[in-house]
């Protein structure tokens, strides 16, 4: 069996064990030895984050020829108007190269959604909106490269899914652990949440 960690990664945290550059690391949160991260979250994003002690899970989780889903909750500056929401949806060209089509609707702000430290910032008469966004490759701070490019930039940034897996039940700082069969991308997700520290 493989062990898989959900972790819910606070606004700040980095996405390594180690702190660097007055950003905690993962080892403040996460008391588990033997296990690696599949795929990165920046420091300024939140959400999930899967940590595995199985290299081919880590692999299959991380790699962009698998197109792992992975859905998004995007507060952006201003109301994105369906022009805008289209070429989301149609794929964007960054310096980069262009996206690949994504899933792209807009939402009201997720219930029971915790507050942000440090809040984001607020410009007078600006409205604020949230997009759901699914995406099926994982670039470099891609989500908001994507919005900026379209003229709605992104002010906070939340991984809410990636593939089967959510954080459904996951509170900041908590994390829980769960086992699938070596060959499996999905798990029955088992187990009660644990807070930063515990093991």
């Amino acid at each position: 069996m493989s062990r898989i960690v959900l972790f819910n990664k606070p606004y700040g945290v980095l996405s390594q064990f180690t702190a660097e550059d007055g950003h905690p690391g993962l080892k403040d949160h996460i008391d588990l030895p033997g296990v690696y991260v599949a795929g990165r979250l920046d420091a300024d994003s939140e959400g999930l984050l899967i940590l595995t002690d199985d290299g081919a899970v880590q692999h299959r989780l991380a790699h962009p020829r698998f197109k792992l889903p992975k859905t998004y909750w995007v507060q952006v500056e201003g109301v994105p108007d369906e022009s805008a929401l289209a070429a989301l949806r149609g794929g964007v060209v960054l310096k980069d190269g262009p996206t690949r089509p994504a899933q792209v609707r807009p939402i009201p702000e997720p219930e029971g959604l915790w507050p942000r430290d440090p809040p984001i910032r607020y410009r007078l008469n600006v409205p604020t909106s949230w997009l759901e966004i699914v995406l099926t490759e994982g670039r470099n701070r891609q989500v908001r490269r994507m919005t900026a490019r379209v003229g709605f930039p992104t002010l906070r940034l939340l991984r809410w899914r990636i593939g089967d897996w959510s954080l459904a039940g996951l509170a900041p700082g908590e994390w829980r652990l769960i086992e699938v069969g070596r060959t499996a991308v999905r798990g029955r997700e088992a187990g009660a949440p644990v807070r930063g520290g515990g093991g």
